[in-house]
């Protein structure tokens, strides 16, 4: 293993749980979770060598990942299939806790990837500069439109 693929190696090992993170937003089971988190990896791993650190790393993970899911979720509304039903649902729990989840996962999945990705990255504890950073505009914006979003999911 080269240096270059170590590195890759270790970002992944690192930045693993924000991968996952975007890709339970943007999908609706495990499989579709795991095919994202594929896609996610080759895109990362083509632009890494890129990548000048100009930015955080965990930024540009981010940005890599919203995008490809993005694309992604643009694609798959372009070719809908019809779904394979599973007999055990991994994201279904009977806990008054993972209803809740649900239920907001449910709400966010309504709004448009632009918005989808904004509020994700709130919950994920992000400044609004940094969304700002990861989504490509300015901090105030980041403020309006998450005002707008949660009134929107209040309203759902």
């Amino acid at each position: 293993m080269n240096s270059q693929e170590q590195e890759f190696a270790k970002l992944v090992k690192e930045q693993k749980s924000t991968i996952y993170t975007v890709c339970y937003m943007f999908s609706k089971d495990q499989d579709e979770v795991n095919d994202l988190f594929q896609e996610i990896l080759i895109n990362l791993w083509n632009g890494f060598e890129k990548f000048e650190g100009r930015s955080n790393i965990r930024t540009w993970v981010y940005r890599v990942s919203l995008n490809t899911c993005i694309s992604q979720d643009r694609k798959k509304k372009k070719n809908k299939s019809v779904p394979l039903s599973m007999d055990i649902d991994l994201f279904n729990d009977s806990d008054e806790d993972s209803r809740q989840v649900e239920m907001l996962r449910s709400r966010i999945n309504k709004l448009g990837p632009f918005d989808r990705a904004i509020i994700l990255l709130w919950l994920e504890n992000m400044s609004y500069e940094e969304i700002g950073q990861v989504v490509g505009i300015s901090t105030k914006n980041v403020s309006v439109r998450l005002f707008r979003i949660k009134e929107q999911l209040k309203k759902m």
